[in-house]
């Protein structure tokens, strides 16, 4: 399991596309991707997820991946929360 603190990059909040291009990267990668706010944990790989995180530009969160490929994942998904 690979965990990295990020800070999310989404103006305005997160909208359908942006969501669904995180999750697009997400099901590039064979591990499990979620991403922690607070208490509550996202799994990247289903945009209706992803949405409900609500979160606004600027704010902390963790990111977890957990497989065979996580290390390259968490790469590619801290470059796209981080900028989206």
């Amino acid at each position: 399991m690979v965990e990295k603190k990020i800070l999310l990059g989404w103006s305005g909040g997160l909208r359908l596309r942006p969501a669904g291009a995180i999750c697009e990267k997400a099901m590039e990668y064979r591990c499990r991707s979620e991403l922690l706010i607070g208490d509550e944990c996202y799994n990247l790989r289903s945009v209706l997820s992803v949405l409900r995180a609500q979160a606004n530009s600027r704010k902390d969160a963790l990111l977890r991946c957990d497989g065979t490929d996580e290390s390259d994942a968490v790469f590619a998904l801290q470059e796209l929360l981080e900028k989206v």
